[in-house]
């Protein structure tokens, strides 16, 4: 896999390097990472393909605008000892806004490219533009507009856009509603749709099963959850198990940098969960570096992720008060509620 950083908007430095030393010089800047099959280590792992090489080792290259900013860590490349071919599915990360992430997936062999939410039409034009790639899909997760809000800047001739069906009147531009149980085809695969409302009433997630992929909007962060702005906690709380039930080694790809302010809250109702404690500090380590915390592993997250949780440890039913007779949708409750007044 690799990662390279690429000028963007002012306002992703600013979440980047939050010191008023840079600051105060407007200084502009994003990270494309792109994402491939069988990598291993600091990127995600995809399902290796038969015949590729495992993967070898980190490369770290320095590039000359980026470095000003990132420092040595300007670019990484992982390696393999082969020809590196093997991989025909990739993810490019694309920060847009304040800390949102959008994405592009490229299918090499009938290349088609398609952008999961739009958060703002200029990034998604630059990286489209660099990679040569032409849009052919637009896989909403919900309607809120730092999802949905370059839809129809980028939607041309022969791009479809899909969209949660329950929010079909509110998906700008949108083709095709889909709803759970249903599949987008894309490229020589596809996405099955999970229901994942809560955060918005129709929220869906795109699961990729044959790549261990998913694309979960706001539905689930690393280390936490989206606001319930509007569904139940009955709602969300089965939402969340629809991807509990995902394999361990599903990659998530969540729409907000909000790790290191969950892993605070984390860490207040679940203090005693030791790989919570270890993750928290690979987390500082990732971001002292500017680097990304999303993608992570579904694994990572049913250990140490406290929305998935409630019905495991008695520690966070405590710390937010469930009582006797509660159910796990109403302690999901709570830890919602008790999440959206932290100020930690």
């Amino acid at each position: 896999a690799k990662y390279s950083f690429t000028t963007s908007s002012d306002e992703m430095a600013g979440r980047l390097f939050p010191h008023r030393m840079y600051t105060s010089r407007k200084r502009t800047c994003a990270f494309a990472a792109l994402i491939h099959l069988s990598s291993t280590g600091y990127s995600t792992s995809f399902p290796q393909v038969r015949g590729c090489s495992s993967i070898g080792r980190l490369v770290t290259v320095p590039t000359t605008d980026a470095s000003r900013i990132f420092g040595r860590y300007s670019t990484r490349e992982m390696t393999s000892s082969g020809d590196g071919s093997c991989s025909d599915f990739s993810v490019v990360q694309i920060p847009c806004l304040s800390d949102n992430y959008g994405y592009l997936i490229h299918d090499a062999q009938t290349g088609q490219t398609a952008a999961v939410d739009t958060p703002d039409f200029g990034p998604y034009d630059r990286e489209l533009k660099k990679r040569g790639w032409k849009l052919t899909h637009i896989l909403n997760t919900h309607h809120h507009s730092d999802h949905t809000g370059a839809n129809l800047n980028l939607k041309k001739e022969g791009v479809t856009i899909y969209g949660p069906v329950e929010e079909k009147d509110i998906i700008p531009g949108i083709d095709v509603a889909a709803g759970a149980g249903d599949k987008v085809p894309f490229g020589n695969s596809h996405a099955d749709v999970i229901d994942v409302g809560g955060h918005t009433k129709g929220h869906i997630a795109y699961h990729f099963a044959d790549k261990n992929v998913v694309f979960v909007g706001d539905a689930l962060f690393a280390l936490g959850c989206g606001r319930m702005f509007e569904g139940t906690p009955s709602q969300f709380w089965n939402s969340l198990q629809n991807l509990r039930a995902l394999p361990d080694q599903t990659s998530v790809y969540c729409a907000h940098e909000y790790t290191e302010s969950n892993a605070k809250f984390a860490k207040s109702v679940e203090p005693g969960n030791a790989e919570l404690m270890a993750r928290i500090d690979d987390i500082a380590d990732k971001r002292s570096r500017g680097e990304p915390t999303v993608p992570s592993k579904l694994g990572e997250e049913k250990k140490t992720n406290p929305f998935l949780r409630i019905d495991i440890s008695e520690e966070i039913r405590q710390n937010v008060g469930a009582e006797k007779g509660d159910s796990d949708s109403d302690v999901f409750g709570k830890l919602r509620r008790a999440k959206d007044t932290f100020r930690g």
